[in-house]
This record gives structure tokens, sequence and C-alpha cells, in this order.
């Protein structure tokens, strides 16, 4: 009777530390998945500053460039409609078309020094240039950071038995990333002979 007792306790104790080990297996994989989701979070905020940062230099940029360009309107009008177009995007994947839109709109406006020589001897106008094109690299590796992060995020919920805790704690597969369009891939076109 006694041996029986003990092969009970012994199985009762098995279950138990199981349970313990599947819980605690549970409680690590929530928390990092909680953690990754926020490292997410953060990455996609500092994309959010730094492109914020970008457009508000953009209308100081046009209103120095309008000085000496009167007939261009045409680019200053598609800066201020792609400038207004990220205003408006709301996701990750609306803001990357978005700034797509705007990279495709400011090309012009920066080869516009090359037919406005004045221009580019104007020092406000290089002060934005510069500051316009760090911002630019701000956002490469802001976008890195963030894609980074996603991919993280991602393997970790894909790997087992992370996977099953994912599926149970509501975590899905994020496939937000920051990309670039088709259209944005495109080599811009330079004409040398005007």
């Amino acid at each position: 009777m006694k041996r029986g007792w003990m092969i009970f306790l012994g199985v009762v104790a098995v279950l138990v530390i199981g349970c313990f080990m599947v819980f605690g297996s549970y409680v690590t994989a929530r928390n990092t998945m909680v953690a990754k989701d926020q490292f997410i979070k953060n990455a996609w905020a500092e994309i959010d500053v730094d492109l914020q940062r970008r457009i508000d230099l953009i209308p100081n940029l046009v209103e120095t460039v309008k000085g000496y360009t009167k007939e261009e309107q045409t680019v200053l009008t598609n800066i201020a409609q792609a400038r207004s177009g990220l205003l408006q995007a709301q996701t990750p994947g609306e803001k990357a078309a978005a700034n797509d839109r705007l990279n495709v709109s400011i090309l012009p406006l920066m080869r516009l020094q090359e037919a406005y020589p004045e221009l580019k001897s104007n020092e406000q106008f290089m002060r934005l240039q510069d500051e316009l094109a760090g911002t630019e690299n701000r956002i490469a590796v802001a976008r890195k950071r963030y894609n980074d992060a996603l991919t993280d995020y991602n393997i970790f919920i894909k790997q087992f038995p992370n996977n099953i805790w994912a599926n149970i704690s509501g975590y899905r597969e994020n496939d937000a990333f920051f990309q670039s369009s088709a259209a944005a891939k495109e080599a811009p076109k330079v004409d040398f002979s005007h």
C-alpha cells in the first residue's frame, strides 16, 4: 500500500512540476513578446518623429526657393500635395507610400539650384538642404531599426514553443515593414542637356 501511495505522489509531483514548467515557459514567452512589441512601437515612433521633422523643414525650403523661382509653381504645388499626403497618412504602409511620393516631388526642387546659380549661393537654402539631407539619413537609420525590431519580433513568435504561446496570447506576425515602393526604387533621371 505504501508503495502505491509513493508512486501516486511521484506522478502528482511530476505533473505539478510539469505544469509549473509549462506555465513558466508561457510567462517568459509572453513577457518577451510584450517587450518586443514595445520595441517595434518605439522604433516606429522614432520614424514618425523624423518624418515630422522632415515635414517641418520642407515649407522653409520651399519658401526660400519661391523667392528665386517664380515660374516653378508646378514643382512647389507637387511638394505641397505630397507633404499633405504624408501628414494625413496613418499606418506604416500609408506613411511609407506617402514618404515615397514626397521623395519624388522633392527631387526637382533640389535640381533647381542648377538652373538658378544665385539659389546655390543662398546660405539659408544651403543650410536647409543640409538639414534635409541629415533628416533623410536619420529616417534611413530609424527605418532600419524599425524593420530590425519587426524582424526580431516575427522570428521570436514563429519559433517553437513561442508560436503556441503567441497564438494563445493573440500575438500575430506583423508585416508592416517600412519599405520603398517600386517607383521610388528607380534612379532619378538627370538631364545635363540644358
